[in-house]
């Protein structure tokens, strides 16, 4: 993968989960509830959201640096690999729970962590993969 295709990718990536996770963390924030009247994981007494939310400003953020040239493109890649593999163990975490319920006899939707999963696998087997086919490029 290019390294402009890269980064743009892991932009858009970025930023869709950003604006995802800030919409949850906002409603949770200013009304108290969960969007779409779903659970409402709690770590460490606050909302998964807002965790989410932190973890894809740092993905965005590093995306946006490696792309105007900021920090060096693998130092950046570096950055969204870990952020993004942390993502994974964390919404992973709150997903399986869920996905229980979604098998219940009272059906429910997809769970919002898993629509966060979906981000992070993908953020992260991207990362992966332009870390290992670009692994001899110096920071």
């Amino acid at each position: 993968m290019k390294s402009t295709t890269y980064i743009k990718t892991m932009f858009f990536l970025g930023l869709a989960g950003f604006l995802f996770s800030g919409y949850l963390s906002a409603v949770k924030l200013f009304t108290s509830t969960c969007a779409f009247n779903s659970p409402c994981p709690y770590f460490l007494g606050y909302p998964a959201c807002w965790y989410g939310f932190t973890m894809f400003t740092l993905i965005f953020a590093a995306s946006i640096r490696g792309w105007c040239k900021n920090t060096c493109l693998n130092r950046a890649n570096k950055m969204i690999t870990i952020v993004s593999g942390l993502g994974v163990l964390f919404s992973g975490y709150f997903t399986l729970p869920e996905i229980e319920r979604m098998f219940s006899p009272a059906p429910q939707s997809l769970p919002l962590c898993a629509f966060g999963l979906v981000f992070y696998l993908l953020i992260f087997i991207f990362s992966v993969r332009y870390l290992a086919t670009n692994k001899n490029l110096n920071d």
